[in-house]
């Protein structure tokens, strides 16, 4: 069934569940709309549970004619941690430099998410994804061809290290403690996100606050967040292999990205043939609320490219 009008009154929303890999992980999950609808596979990037994809952008995704799935990557929400696999400071900073090494990669995130389909009997998937879940998405795409309808990669780069750079001063946030406590891991991630936030689409304090104490209640470690990071660190340049994705690709970037500099969307661009470049003027490294409709357009316009 291909998208209708929106219905978003009468969109059908799971209970959050769990599937068990063939690697041993268990990873939470959570569907919107119709399971005979076409479905969307939405990757989060690091550190980020599966509920910073809100609950109302789902809603209205999936009310465009969509079978919605959400998921906690691991070391992330609900979904396994990997507390055995210590990270250091110091193994961070040489992952920077270029000389490091990771408990896993970004191929092995995007064999859980191939894994999760399977759980979910799904062939393929229209797939999106946002910062490291874009770098997810694109392996995908490139290692589990046949399971991607659509790709849609939002703020996110092709492991080249000429492009898609971390301004200095944020890496320095992104270092800097998270605090011991819930308030205080509340407090520092209101604080910290200003610093990537897009300056043309502010999120309110309180807004930005109730996030952060969900973040945290559902599972936030800190070791995850530093394996996760290690992962991006040490990623491949995907740039000639993503010259064989063949499926329509939509590629969304903000003017304003501190975090994950646009040329990484570009780059993004210019390798898959048939891409299409939307910049976002203002646009910093999140989700505002104010672009939920051009997210949703963008997705849907290019999974009707791919009928």
């Amino acid at each position: 069934m291909g998208p209708g009008p929106a219905r978003e009154e009468s969109v059908a929303v799971s209970e959050e569940s769990f599937a068990h890999l063939p690697s041993g992980l268990d990873l939470c999950h959570q569907t919107f709309g119709h399971p005979e609808d076409e479905p969307v596979l939405l990757v989060m990037g690091l550190g980020g549970p599966m509920t910073w994809w809100p609950e109302a952008f789902c809603v209205q995704l999936a009310a465009r004619g969509f079978h919605v799935i959400r998921f906690d990557n691991r070391d992330t929400g609900r979904s396994t941690k990997l507390r055995h696999h210590r990270v250091s400071r110091t193994d961070i900073v040489k992952a920077y430099l270029g000389r490091g090494s990771a408990p896993y990669g970004l191929d092995d995130l995007a064999d859980d998410a191939a894994a999760l389909l399977d759980h979910l009997g799904i062939d393929s998937a229209h797939v999106v994804g946002v910062s490291m879940g874009g770098m997810i998405a694109q392996t995908l795409a490139v290692e589990h061809a046949d399971r991607v309808r659509s790709l849609t990669s939002i703020m996110s780069t092709t492991g080249r290290r000429r492009v898609g750079w971390i301004h200095p001063l944020v890496m320095r946030t992104m270092l800097a403690p998270a605090g011991r406590t819930r308030p205080e891991y509340a407090e520092l991630s209101v604080r910290n996100g200003k610093a990537v936030a897009s300056p043309a689409f502010p999120t309110p304090d309180d807004v930005a606050h109730a996030r952060a104490l969900e973040t945290y209640d559902r599972g936030w470690i800190a070791s995850g967040v530093s394996r996760h990071m290690l992962a991006v660190l040490t990623q491949p340049d995907r740039t000639e292999r993503l010259g064989a994705v063949t499926v329509p690709t939509q590629v969304i970037h903000g003017s304003k990205d501190l975090l994950v500099h646009r040329s990484g969307g570009r780059a993004t661009a210019a390798a898959i043939d048939g891409a299409e470049l939307l910049e976002i003027a203002g646009m910093g490294h999140d989700l505002p609320a104010q672009l939920y409709g051009t997210f949703v357009d963008a997705i849907a316009a290019t999974a009707a490219r791919a009928r």
